[in-house]
């Protein structure tokens, strides 16, 4: 009688099974491509970190000028900012500047970019007038603005063809309404080129999720804000950090442009406060330690904006 096969499992059948546990991915091979980010390191270590020191470097010295010997102040650049009411009128006029200009700038840009992503008829010659403030030189816009604020502008004129007299100003060269000159020269200039770039970002979102939300009887404001604003919420966050940097940073040309920081100092700003404590007292020391509580704003605004438009899934 022949014997039973033994029941087992051979060499061979096991190196045949399949593996049921988790197979780790191999990564791909990395060799020879590091050495493509060292430029770019380079540059930005040179270029963006260098600067960035070099403000906290000159703000400890007394440096009246750049062919004047300087010497070491310490924090007594910092203690004479504070005592400063010029530097305390720069600042509430920055804030009031950034209150005012951010919101208004990016929710209207955000609404022409809606109706601009609605492709209405001669949408793609709208984008391109929109793109007219970013080609016009800032002492051309700045001409313009001071042509139609000066007491015989535009504006003026209108007000006087109204019969409104009595509310005609010197606008540039009034304390109550100087400085908002300088933010209506500010949302001007940046509202078209914002809206453009939302509009990008709004023409990715597929058209089947509006025509759902209109289907359920959502209008164009609800679906705007509460359909199509979430979406391109993160988006919406990083455009308006860079409308706040170009604001904080980049209004010092419109002041120097159109009022120098007058009447007194109403329109004065912490970027043009820079720039006048360099270039024209040549007190270097008090300048960049203003420009570090104005590095110090910009980057606290940008946290605070990131945190505000963040997605929440």
């Amino acid at each position: 009688m022949p014997s039973a096969p033994v029941i087992g499992t051979a060499p061979d059948a096991v190196a045949a099974e399949p593996r049921t546990g988790p197979v780790r991915a191999r990564r791909p091979a990395r060799q020879g491509t590091t050495w493509l980010a060292v430029p770019a390191l380079v540059w930005y270590v040179i270029f963006m970190v260098g600067p960035v020191l070099a403000i906290f470097v000159i703000a400890s010295l007394h440096w009246p000028g750049m062919l004047q010997p300087r010497s070491f102040a310490g924090l007594d650049n910092y203690r004479t900012v504070l005592d400063d009411p010029v530097f305390w009128k720069a600042l509430r006029n920055t804030l009031t500047q950034l209150v005012i200009a951010l919101p208004v700038m990016m929710v209207c840009a955000y609404m022409l970019a809606y109706y601009v992503a609605q492709r209405p008829p001669g949408h793609r010659v709208l984008r391109y007038l929109l793109f007219i403030p970013g080609l016009i030189s800032t002492p051309a816009k700045a001409m313009f603005f001071y042509a139609a604020l000066s007491p015989d502008g535009l504006v003026n004129g209108v007000l006087r063809d109204l019969g409104l007299d009595s509310v005609t100003k010197v606008w540039l060269a009034d304390p109550g309404t100087a400085l908002y000159a300088i933010i209506a020269l500010d949302i001007w200039a940046g509202i078209g080129f914002t809206a453009v770039l939302l509009a990008a970002r709004l023409g990715s979102v597929s058209e089947e999720i509006g025509e759902a939300a209109q289907l359920d009887g959502a209008g164009h404001w609800r679906t705007m804000w509460t359909i199509h604003f979430p979406i391109i919420r993160d988006y919406f966050g990083v455009a308006t950090m860079l409308q706040f940097l170009w604001t904080l940073f980049g209004s010092a040309q419109h002041v120097l442009l159109l009022t120098q920081g007058g009447p007194g100092n109403a329109s004065t700003t912490l970027s043009f406060l820079v720039y006048q404590r360099a270039f024209l007292i040549a007190d270097l020391g008090y300048s960049q330690a203003v420009g570090v509580f104005l590095f110090v704003l910009g980057l606290v605004g940008m946290l605070l904006i990131r945190r505000a438009f963040r997605q929440n899934h």
